[in-house]
């Protein structure tokens, strides 16, 4: 069947041209993290588009060969909102190691937010350093994300189950699981599970050979 080959040779390009044009609105997305002052060490995967926005003065660092997956199709929990990277002071820090991956993840930094090399943010997640608020006269409430901040440090190859949140002053050593819908409010040792709300040490995972 001599058509055989020239099918299948023409189905090739057209997925290779569908990629390359799937391609073009990352390369947009890059530029734009670029523009608001983000420093970047390609390769960077942006599936979807992240929000980002940077307090003149701070610091957002992406790591080599990070990805940042925003998109509501390509997540098999159907990605609710882009990945949001923001600072929110004149000295804040956030930083994501090389090969970090985030879905749908929120990070927010009013002080300092580290994340590990090889660890993974879950559908969802929240890495928040401060409280946004604090009380004001009478019954108001004060934007405040400076003071009442404290530095978040995740470390390497950790995995962040969907929807947990990790709030201020908390330190995570190597390998931490969290699991799904965790609220994080103390530190962990490396290599501790744990889940619940607060978080809790549930198990061990095994240390590397």
């Amino acid at each position: 069947m001599p058509f055989l080959p020239y099918s299948m040779h023409w189905t090739q390009i057209a997925g290779r041209l569908r990629h390359r044009l799937r391609q073009l609105p990352s390369l947009l997305w890059l530029l734009e993290l670029k523009i608001r002052g983000v420093q970047l060490h390609p390769p960077i995967h942006l599936i979807g588009h992240p929000v980002s926005s940077r307090f003149p003065g701070s610091s957002i660092s992406i790591g080599t060969s990070v990805t940042l997956d925003s998109s509501v199709r390509n997540n098999p929990l159907g990605g609710s909102s882009p990945c949001v990277l923001r600072t929110v002071t004149p000295t804040a820090i956030l930083r994501l190691g090389d090969r970090a991956g985030l879905s749908s993840s929120t990070i927010i930094s009013g002080n300092s937010i580290e994340i590990g090399e090889e660890t993974i943010l879950g559908a969802g997640c929240m890495v928040l350093d401060n409280d946004f608020h604090s009380p004001g006269p009478g019954f108001t409430w004060l934007t405040e994300s400076s003071k009442n901040s404290r530095p978040v440090k995740v470390g390497r190859g950790c995995f962040i189950g969907a929807r947990s949140i990790i709030l201020k002053g908390v330190t995570l050593g190597d390998r931490v699981i969290v699991g799904a819908g965790s609220i994080v409010t103390k530190d962990f040792p490396a290599f501790s599970i744990v889940a619940g709300n607060p978080a809790r040490i549930i198990g061990s995972t095994p240390k590397p050979v």
